[in-house]
C-alpha cells in the first residue's frame, strides 16, 4: 500500500499536479487599486482573468494604493517584497504627474523600487505613464523617457503605455476617449479597464514565461 502512494506521489509531482500558481503582486496607485469600479472590473482581476483564459496559472495579489506617487511606492516596496512575490507589475507616476513632480525624482524614486525587486530576484514588468503636453515639451520628454531607460537599467520587460489599449481604440481622439473613462475623466472604466488589460496582456506572459523560467 504505501509503495502504491509513493508511485501516485511521484506521478502527480512530475506531471505538475501539485505545482502552486506563481505569484506575481500588482504594485501601484489608483489604477492598480481599481478606483471607482466593483470587485472583479478593476486592472487586477481583470488581468487575472485574462491570464487564466491564456493558460497561465498565476495568483495576483492587488498591491494598489489609491492616490500613491513613487515616492509613496519607494517607501512601501520593502514591506510588499516581504511577501515573497515571484513578480512584480509596477504601475506608479500618475500622480506625479498630476502634481507636475519633476521627472528625475519620480525616475529615483522608480529605480529604488526596481532595484529592491532586483535585490530579491523578483522579475518585473515595468508599465510607464505618458506625460501630458501641458508641462511642456521638456518635461514630457524627460518624464516618458524614465520607463525605457530604467526597464533597460534593470533589465526589465516595459509596457510603455497604461492607456495603450484606450489610446489604440480612439486614435488619439480626447473626446472619444470619454466613453472608456469614469466621470472624473482620467480613470478608465471597466470597458476601458478591459481594453488595456488586452493590450497589456500579452506582455504579462512574457512576465509569466520569465518567472518559469527555461
Amino acid at each position: 500500500m504505501h509503495k502504491v502512494l509513493a508511485a501516485l506521489a511521484f506521478i502527480f509531482i512530475t506531471t505538475g499536479a501539485l505545482a502552486e500558481p506563481l505569484r506575481i503582486t500588482a504594485f501601484g496607485d489608483s489604477l492598480v487599486h481599481g478606483y471607482g469600479l466593483g470587485p472583479d472590473q478593476g486592472l487586477v482581476p481583470q488581468l487575472q482573468s485574462w491570464l487564466t483564459d491564456h493558460g497561465a496559472e498565476v495568483t495576483l495579489t492587488n498591491a494598489g494604493v489609491s492616490g500613491d506617487t513613487t515616492a509613496g511606492g519607494a517607501a512601501r516596496i520593502d514591506w510588499t517584497l516581504s511577501d515573497d512575490p515571484q513578480g512584480l507589475i509596477v504601475l506608479l507616476g500618475g500622480n506625479d504627474l498630476l502634481r507636475g513632480m519633476p521627472a528625475d525624482r519620480a525616475k529615483t524614486n522608480l529605480s529604488a523600487i526596481l532595484s529592491a525587486a532586483q535585490a530579491q530576484g523578483v522579475e518585473v514588468l515595468l508599465i510607464g505613464m505618458l506625460a501630458p503636453g501641458n508641462f511642456g515639451p521638456v518635461y514630457k520628454a524627460e518624464f516618458d523617457a524614465i520607463y525605457g531607460d530604467l526597464a533597460a537599467q534593470y533589465d526589465s520587460l516595459l509596457f510603455e503605455d497604461a492607456f495603450a489599449g484606450i489610446s489604440a481604440q480612439v486614435s488619439g481622439d480626447p473626446v472619444a476617449a470619454q466613453r472608456y473613462l469614469q466621470g472624473d475623466g482620467i480613470h478608465p472604466n471597466a470597458e476601458g479597464v478591459a481594453l488595456n488589460v488586452a493590450a497589456l496582456g500579452p506582455v504579462a506572459l512574457k512576465l509569466v514565461a520569465r518567472i518559469s523560467g527555461p
